[in-house]
């Protein structure tokens, strides 16, 4: 065996050396860089999501035509529209769906002391333990338990105030950064074309022109997965939005518009969001009627399967070639390594792979190249 540039091997091997001894330091420095470049991070994700939209806007015939008056200003335009769908979506969201939420737990507070006298009258009337009540209540020793009620009280204040002062320094570092990541985000919406030549330029120069044809190919087919799955993802929860709403007021169940919605925002979440938009549903018609919060439980299955066996598979499924089997896994592993994002993130990136390594198989059995 011939051993070329044995002083590489060395090199490497210190280096391993060195990160293996040293591996709590460079962990600790790699959690800071995260830190600090995730305003940035924040800003490429919504640069990226708005960007769909700013194409869909830009490729609108008045922007498409060199001779008309907003051709100049199509980029400034376009994103000022894609913010403006954004923003409204959400205000949108927020005001249909947190009023009718405050007045379900309105409802529930409401009908708690009721519930809590019709509860003790009844042991009344049955005569339930009583005397086992009273005698343990004669037995009580009140001041000392008003002492450490006092106490308990005194410590949770001076303990709620520490959490409320962390609680809002996380949401003001949460809000800086966000507020960073989105003014990143116009920068990198607004120079898209001049940022990407450069990357271009960077990586001919630098790297052989196979890798940046390989480098490419791996890029475009991400970013024709992720775009097809964001657009597919949207549409079924509009889709499925709209049916639990009409199903809904078809079958007079209260709540119906802002369960609609919920419905819809929750099924983002492949597979799983739907269950928990209809969770919280559920909640709210049980304070109004227990007997149709259990009816819409059924509802909310036989819709999911609707939506799972027909919707879903044609809309997002065909959009990103990814057979079921691999959706669920995706998303199981996705949500136990990074959450909501995990989830979110895991599926297109699991049909990317499928789609590369199916390709190179096809490449390897046939021996040409596919197309891309």
């Amino acid at each position: 065996m011939k051993w070329g540039k044995p002083w590489l091997y060395l090199i490497g091997a210190a280096v391993l050396v060195l990160m293996i001894k040293y591996s709590d330091a460079i962990i600790q420095g790699g959690s800071s860089l995260i830190s600090i470049i995730t305003p940035m991070l924040v800003g490429c994700a919504i640069a990226y999501v708005l960007n769909i939209l700013v194409d869909k806007v830009e490729s609108l015939p008045p922007f498409r035509n060199e001779t008309s008056p907003l051709y100049k200003g199509r980029r400034a335009i376009s994103i000022l529209a894609s913010l403006a769908v954004l923003i409204l979506t959400v205000v949108l969201l927020v005001l249909i769906i947190i009023p009718q939420l405050v007045d379900a737990f309105r409802v529930v507070l409401a009908g708690i002391p009721p519930l809590l006298e019709q509860i003790s009258k009844w042991a009344v009337e049955q005569d339930i333990a009583l005397p086992e009540i009273q005698t343990w209540l004669s037995g009580v020793n009140w001041s000392q338990m008003a002492e450490k009620i006092i106490s308990s009280f005194t410590m949770g204040i001076g303990s709620l105030f520490s959490s409320t002062v962390t609680i809002l320094s996380g949401l003001g570092s949460v809000l800086v950064r966000t507020v960073v990541g989105f003014i990143f985000a116009l920068y990198l919406l607004a120079g898209k074309e001049k940022l990407g030549g450069q990357i271009r330029i960077l990586a001919r120069t630098y790297l052989k022109e196979k890798t940046c044809r390989k480098l490419a190919y791996l890029f475009h087919t991400a970013n024709d997965v992720f775009t097809r799955f964001i657009v597919g993802q949207c549409t079924e929860a509009v889709i499925i939005g709209a049916l639990c709403t009409l199903g809904m007021i078809l079958f007079r169940f209260p709540y119906a518009t802002m369960v609609g919605v919920l419905i819809g925002a929750t099924a983002l979440l492949p597979i799983v969001g739907a269950y928990l938009g209809a969770g919280i549903g559920a909640f709210m018609i049980f304070t109004v009627n227990p007997l149709q919060a259990v009816a819409f439980l059924i509802f909310i299955v036989v819709l999911q399967q609707l939506e799972g066996n027909l919707i879903y598979p044609r809309v997002v499924g065909s959009s990103i070639g990814l057979p079921g089997i691999w959706v669920l896994a995706a998303v199981t592993v996705g949500g136990g390594l990074g959450g909501i994002v995990g989830m979110l993130l895991a599926v297109p990136a699991t049909a990317t792979a499928y789609k590369l390594i199916r390709q190179d198989v096809i490449r390897r059995k046939s021996g040409q190249q596919p197309e891309n």
